[in-house]
């Protein structure tokens, strides 16, 4: 099997690290100041809120086409795949899933869509693991068991700065904003059924990030495995550091510890000063004993 692995732009996975991994990505679609850009190809986080900032209208979003797909498929059969995996955002959160279950159709070769239930980091550590167990030469079925695990155990949590952005884009009613804005609360969010979800909100900065900290405590005491944990941001790395150096001064175990940047998709909808963590688990190796004998 020669497996080609695709996804999409809001996995904000850097170019490098998925030339590397020998992956594939098709951008999603910003509308801004009246034009149309790709996703991390053509603008990023920083253009929408220098925009903003300077009056400009917040941007809207749209998918990638059918078309957009067929022509990453066709690359890739072009590059001698007999058989592709595509991991998308969210189908809650998008219509990419969709197109991309589309264009499969005329690929010539099996094309898995494979709906991550998420975005950003949740479907990056998916496409890190489907890369790295395709190298290994596992079966296709082999990674969407491996994938399904993370999916399930996937855990986000974040808060944001400004409440603008979700009022304007009708995930929270305009009363909310503005109460929560005079009151300095910040809410904290996640993703439920690939859908963002609120699940607490505290007063100010200091009490969010104890917020946080707590209910990925709760997290680690109700799921097994080994704890993978990377850390995101909107133009806000001190932010996703200090919730690191927050975690590890709770005590709290875990692998990975990436830091990465949200693309302009999600923070077209999210804001600036957006700050968070994505968690899973996994199943720990056994451990042999160095007396053992065989």
């Amino acid at each position: 099997m020669n497996l080609a692995i695709i996804t999409d732009s809001t996995c904000d996975l850097s170019q490098e690290e998925l030339d590397s991994l020998g992956v594939s990505r098709v951008p999603l679609y910003v509308h801004f100041q009246g034009k149309i850009f790709r996703d991390w190809l053509e603008i990023s986080p920083q253009d929408i809120i220098k925009g903003v900032a300077a009056g400009a209208e917040l941007p809207t979003t749209s998918q990638p086409s059918p078309q957009d797909f067929e022509l990453a498929y066709q690359r890739a059969v072009q590059g001698g795949a007999d058989t592709i995996l595509c991991i998308t955002i969210s189908a809650e959160l998008s219509g990419t899933f969709q197109s991309a279950s589309i264009a499969k159709e005329k690929a010539g070769v099996p094309v898995t869509v494979f709906d991550s239930r998420g975005a950003n980091l949740g479907a990056g550590e998916m496409i890190r693991k489907a890369a790295a167990m395709r190298d290994e030469g596992a079966a296709l079925d082999t990674i969407i068991q491996a994938l399904e695990g993370i999916r399930d155990s996937n855990f986000v949590l974040f808060t944001v700065d400004t409440f603008e952005y979700l009022q304007k884009g009708g995930r929270i009613g305009r009363a909310t904003a503005l109460v929560g804005s005079l009151l300095n609360i910040k809410p904290i969010l996640t993703l439920e059924d690939g859908l963002i979800a609120p699940v607490g909100r505290a007063r100010g900065n200091k009490r969010a990030l104890r917020e946080v900290v707590s209910r990925l405590q709760a997290y680690r005491t109700s799921h097994q495995g080994e704890l993978i944990i990377n850390f995101l941001h909107i133009q806000d790395p001190n932010a996703a550091e200090r919730l690191k150096a927050a975690i590890d001064a709770a005590g709290i175990s875990y692998r990975g510890g990436k830091v990465s940047e949200i693309g302009a998709v999600v923070a077209a909808h999210v804001g600036p000063g957006t700050y968070g963590l994505y968690a899973h688990t996994v199943p720990r190796q056994p451990t042999h004993s160095a007396s053992q004998t065989s």
